[in-house]
């Protein structure tokens, strides 16, 4: 008799979600319909969406923003390459940095780990400074550890003077 197979490790990550072209909040939502369709994986829970200002090139529309969190399997290369198939399904070119997106889904954590590399960097890279991602990721889990930077509830206080805004949900 075999023994019954082992459960898969799963590890939770977070993903931001964010869009500012052709119906954003349509596409944050159909983003976060997508996730819960990865392989290995499970949305153990989705942020409200909030209303952003651009970041670096403000010459564009608000972004509207929300953060998931996933329970996965998948390791952390491979949860960036369907991330960023979803995104393409959604249109999204990629080009000049900071330009409007029709989806942008970013790995920002997977665990506690860090990895620096061509492709994948862990944590994401200035989410700590970040209230669009900072904010949502808080109302997830506010404990949650941003490696190298601290506790997600003790980063908000330097962002506190982004301009973020919780949207009203139909």
């Amino acid at each position: 008799m075999n023994p019954p197979p082992s459960p898969e490790v799963r590890t939770r990550a977070y993903v931001g979600v964010g869009s500012n072209l052709n119906d954003p909040a349509r596409h944050v939502r159909e983003a976060m319909a997508a996730l819960e369709q990865l392989p290995s994986t499970a949305v153990a829970a989705r942020a409200s969406l909030y209303r952003s200002a651009p970041v670096g090139r403000i010459d564009q529309p608000d972004f509207v923003n929300s953060v998931a969190a996933l329970d996965t399997a998948l390791a952390p290369q491979e949860l960036l390459d369907r991330l960023l198939a979803i995104e393409a399904r959604h249109g999204r070119v990629r080009g000049e940095r900071n330009a409007p997106r029709t989806l942008d889904l970013d790995l920002l954590l997977y665990g506690e780990q860090r990895v620096q590399g061509p492709a994948l960097t862990l944590p994401h890279p200035r989410m700590h400074e970040r209230a669009f991602v900072l904010l949502p990721l808080a109302e997830l889990d506010a404990g949650a550890r941003v490696p190298g930077h601290g506790c997600v509830r003790d980063l908000l206080d330097a962002v506190a003077g982004q301009r973020v805004t919780r949207m009203q949900e139909p």
